[in-house]
């Protein structure tokens, strides 16, 4: 970051080019929460692995196009704007890929060990912060300033393309969580509910009995009384007259 002042904020003061350059850092931290949020309501969609894996090729891509991106003595005022983009897209990834990791250690850990298989996902920030700032003291070590400037900044950022081929490993070796696999493939038990109870049932009338008791009263005073027919015999009427 301190070398940014200088390749992306030339024109100006160089605290204010300092200060713009640590800016630039903290648009990355501020983001993260958003990501955070988008990566986990797509991983509850659609599965912890493929968020993940979409997580780590956005920060690999934006990382490494860091490497790539020219300076303002090329384009200008473009320059840093670039630069911001690439870091909004950075914060988006590593607040997604942050929480997709633990979520995917901890669900596939044995029993008695979710927190101890976590605490490798909370242990990637610090070493990977740890291991950039060695790598960019190797090559400030090795080069000169001047080399540094033109093309030596560039080789950490670079190198991030090794997490493309991570992200690339993890689509292809690596299990979705138990939980995500059984929510594809649902067992019907005690719980699941069979097609047939889903079928609305259709409940007697409350006017149906006294309708069917009239149908009865009147079926039956319409029958034969001194013989077994359906309507009344010449017989009935005469004894009904």
């Amino acid at each position: 970051m301190l070398t940014f002042n200088e390749l992306f904020f030339p024109s100006v003061d160089p605290l204010a080019g300092t200060l713009l350059a640590f800016s630039t850092f903290a648009v990355g931290f501020l983001i993260r929460p958003v990501g955070a949020a988008v990566f986990g309501h797509f991983g509850d969609r659609f599965g912890r692995k493929p968020t993940l894996v979409v997580a780590m090729l956005l920060m690999g891509g934006a990382t490494t196009a860091i490497g790539l991106l020219p300076t303002y003595g090329s384009i200008g005022v473009l320059a840093p704007i670039l630069l911001v983009v690439l870091r909004l897209l950075q914060g988006l990834a590593l607040g997604g890929q942050w929480g997709g990791a633990v979520l995917l250690v901890t669900e596939n850990a044995p029993p008695g060990k979710r927190g101890f298989y976590g605490s490798f996902a909370q242990l990637g920030v610090p070493v990977a912060l740890i291991l950039s700032n060695v790598v960019f003291l190797a090559i400030t070590a090795a080069v000169s300033m001047e080399a540094f400037l033109t093309w030596g900044w560039r080789v950490p950022f670079l190198l991030s393309v090794l997490l493309i081929g991570v992200g690339l490993y993890a689509q292809s070796h690596i299990e979705d969580t138990p939980s995500r696999r059984a929510s594809k493939h649902p067992r019907r038990g005690r719980g699941h509910r069979s097609s047939s109870s889903s079928v609305p049932i259709r409940r007697p009338s409350r006017w149906l009995p006294e309708r069917r008791s009239s149908t009865a009263r009147a079926i039956t005073s319409s029958r034969c009384t001194c013989c077994p027919t359906a309507r009344p015999c010449s017989g009935c009427h005469g004894a009904r007259s």
